[in-house]
């Protein structure tokens, strides 16, 4: 079986190679090779036992998606993207990648022909949704999102669902929470303080919070999106009867919350490292987006996320702060 992992050099694309070489195997069958795919080089392990190939290219050329599909891999992870800050900022490129990049995929798959459906899993966003909300987002809520990120990762959504529909891709997207803690260094992303209040003071360094500390927003670890990316990979799409966005399940807490679960974990003394210092910026872009979710759908096809946000930080520590190897 081989595997595209398109956006292989970001941190989602790097968990998620981990997590396949720590068990090579989908569907009950072997990876056999594995392409990494990025704007820049993608990092993997020498010790690898599986062949792994390395490409990079920009996604906005349609070139580039009929190279990478061109050797027919069995499953094909689309995280290929620039992030929501960057994607507001930056209006062209933003629908260069994030929407283009989506369809010259999708058509490179289509016209291979011959039979050939991969499974594609898209990471699509909770920027789909804009507000006004309910006070939880349920699996049949509308998308109306309210940034330039979210309607890429919308029409990109609609994209997929209607190339499955044709039976020209076997695709499923899947809408992840705000990925929290987030480790490296800071990024463009505008939901990158919720990472950088946890991350940073727990690095010994000053965090800078940009908004009210009553801000409420829906979260899950880098160690459960991978996770997810591989539920996504194995389960029979048949079951979604065509309906194959899903909300991820994840954990609603206010910063607040985010806050007093690092004193729990850390102390008062790294909690002491976070800075009030508001962004009428990022407080406008926060003020739109979705705060909490009912995911009966995943759950009940088998997506497990965190409980509370304690567990969250101690992923962090176990995986990124103080990993084992």
């Amino acid at each position: 079986m081989k595997i595209l992992i398109m956006g292989g050099a970001g941190m989602i694309g790097q968990k998620l190679l981990n997590l396949i070489l720590s068990n090579p195997k989908l569907r009950n069958k072997q990876i056999t090779e594995i392409t990494l795919f990025d704007i820049i080089d993608s990092p993997y392990p020498s010790d690898s036992k599986i062949p792994i190939i390395v490409k990079s290219g920009d996604i906005s050329n349609q070139q580039t998606s009929v190279d990478l599909v061109s050797s027919k891999p069995d499953i094909i992870f689309h995280l290929a993207a620039i992030v929501s800050g960057q994607a507001e900022q930056e209006f062209d490129l933003g629908w260069n990648i994030n929407a283009k990049g989506s369809w010259g995929l999708f058509e490179a798959i289509r016209n291979i022909g011959d039979n050939y459906c991969p499974r594609v899993v898209f990471t699509s966003s909770i920027a789909v949704f804009g507000a006004p909300f309910p006070e939880k987002i349920t699996d049949d809520f509308f998308t109306t999102p309210l940034t330039s990120y979210g309607a890429q990762k919308a029409i990109s959504e609609l994209l997929l669902s209607d190339y499955s529909r044709k039976g020209m891709i076997d695709g499923v997207s899947i809408r992840l929470p705000t990925i929290c803690v987030r480790p490296g260094k800071p990024n463009l992303a505008a939901s990158g303080f919720f990472s950088g209040i946890i991350r940073e003071p727990l690095n010994g360094k000053e965090a800078i919070l940009p908004v009210s500390t009553e801000v409420r927003h829906w979260h899950a670890t880098p160690r459960s999106a991978a996770g997810f990316l591989i539920h996504a990979a194995e389960i029979d799409t048949s079951l979604l009867n065509h309906r194959i966005t899903l909300n991820m399940p994840g954990l609603s807490v206010t910063v607040q919350e985010q806050i007093d679960a690092l004193q729990r974990v850390a102390g008062n003394s790294v909690v002491k490292l976070i800075k009030h210092k508001p962004d009428p910026v990022i407080q406008k872009i926060v003020s739109g987006w979705a705060r909490d979710f009912e995911t009966k759908r995943s759950i009940q096809l088998g997506f497990k996320a965190e409980n509370n946000f304690d567990e969250i930080i101690k992923v962090y520590i176990e995986d990124d702060l103080n990993p084992k190897n």
